[in-house]
Formats: structure tokens, sequence, C-alpha cells
């Protein structure tokens, strides 16, 4: 896998992302990474983008699958049995981490990319299927460097219950930054890639196996208790 990223100097590159390094119990499988982008063209940037690091991340041990958005419906204009939406659930689900990366377009991350995340319910019964997965944010730009996209997703991670790594990526005059196979060519921007996918392999082997303890709430568990109580009292009456 190493002999597919030419950008990366192989004596540096960390590719011993364990849990065992990590100093946390092992589990029977690598880390699940559903990848998001937001953009259907035909040359899309952010799915370059999130292709490059899904590159990286394989080689750096996680299991990788990335959603293709084209033929998802609006929210609300289709019923939740639609095949794309089902897919979408269905990977969400699966994964212990994500990456989501959009362009900005008027100042914004896409519709196409908001669509995605607003198809993810915050609960599907007593579950709630983004909440303690690990995210990080990337975006693609135009023109000069911007964060007004990757800033937005934060804050829709933080909604979501996701657990947010600190670093991100903004990739400049994207169409600049690839040549005419689709990969990214040496820049500060794919060194900054590899940062944000090396630390959200971290934050994943860190925190998937304790993520439902991390974002238990006490608030929650009263609630959780006073509706037994209410429950249990109509059942005595």
């Amino acid at each position: 896998m190493l002999s597919e990223l030419k950008n990366v100097d192989p004596e540096l590159f960390d590719t011993g992302i364990t849990a065992a390094r990590m100093g946390v119990e092992a589990t029977d499988h690598p880390p699940r990474i559903l990848m998001l982008y937001g953009s259907v063209r035909e040359r899309s940037y952010s799915r370059l983008a999130t292709e490059e690091a899904a590159r990286l991340l394989t080689a750096m041990g996680a299991e990788v699958r990335i959603f293709c958005p084209s033929g998802l419906p609006l929210p609300d204009d289709a019923p939740d049995t639609h095949p794309k939406v089902v897919e979408l659930r269905e990977l969400v689900r699966w994964s212990e981490g994500m990456v989501w990366c959009s362009p900005e377009r008027h100042g914004a991350m896409t519709g196409i990319m908001k669509a995605q995340i607003d198809w993810i319910p915050l609960s599907e019964g007593a579950v709630r299927p983004s909440q303690g997965k690990t995210l990080a944010v990337m975006q693609v730009c135009g023109g000069s460097q911007s964060f007004n996209a990757v800033n937005q997703m934060r804050i829709l991670g933080r909604w979501m219950r996701m657990i947010t790594i600190p670093n991100q990526s903004s990739v400049a005059k994207a169409w600049q930054e690839f040549d005419e196979d689709g990969r990214m060519k040496p820049s500060s921007y794919y060194d900054r890639i590899v940062d944000v996918m090396e630390e959200l392999m971290k934050f994943t082997l860190l925190t998937r196996e304790h993520a439902a303890y991390l974002v238990d709430r006490y608030s929650e568990r009263k609630e959780s208790a006073e509706a037994l109580s209410r429950r249990v009292n109509q059942g005595s009456i």
C-alpha cells in the first residue's frame, strides 16, 4: 500500500498506529472509517481529497468505506426506505469514525454535504448512530484558503454528539493540487491531510471501546430512570 503513496517519506510515515501502541485493549477488527464528500461533479476535488485520505487510512491499518452521494434524495423528499438512505445509515452504524470533506460554495459547505448529514438520524429508538464516534473534517477551496466549511461541520459534529478531532484540513486552489490522474501533488496541504488522518486513527483507537461511557450523560440517565419509574408505577395500579 505504501507504494501507492508517492508523496510520503516511508521512513517517517506511521504505519504502526495500533491499539497496543496506544496503550488500549485491542479489538478483533481494525478501525472502521466512513468517508463522506460533498460534490458529485465528474472531477470532484472533495472526492479526490477523500480518496487520497482513504489511501492514507488504509496504509495506517484502517478499514475504509466511501459513500457516494449521487442519487441521494433531498431530506424529507423521499422515505427513509430509499436505497441510498438505507445504504448511508447502514454505513453510519458500521463505522467507528468518519471523515467529512466538503467544497466551500457561497461561503459554506455544499447542500450535498449537508443533505448526507441530515439523513443521519440523531436517534433510532434507543440507539444514537453517530454518538461517540470520531470525526475529522476537511474542505477544498476554489480560491484562497478558507475555513467556513470545516467550522460549520464542526458545529454539526458536536450536534451529532461526535468526538471531533482538533486537527483539520483546508486545501486552497484545489484545482492546482491534483494531477491529471486525480492524485494529489506533494505539498504542505497533502502533509496536513496525513497529519489529520494520523490523528483520527489515534483518537479512534483511544475512544472506540469507551464511546458509550464517554458520552453517557447524567441528565439522560435521570430522564430514563423517571420514565422507568412511571412505567412501573402505572403497571402496579
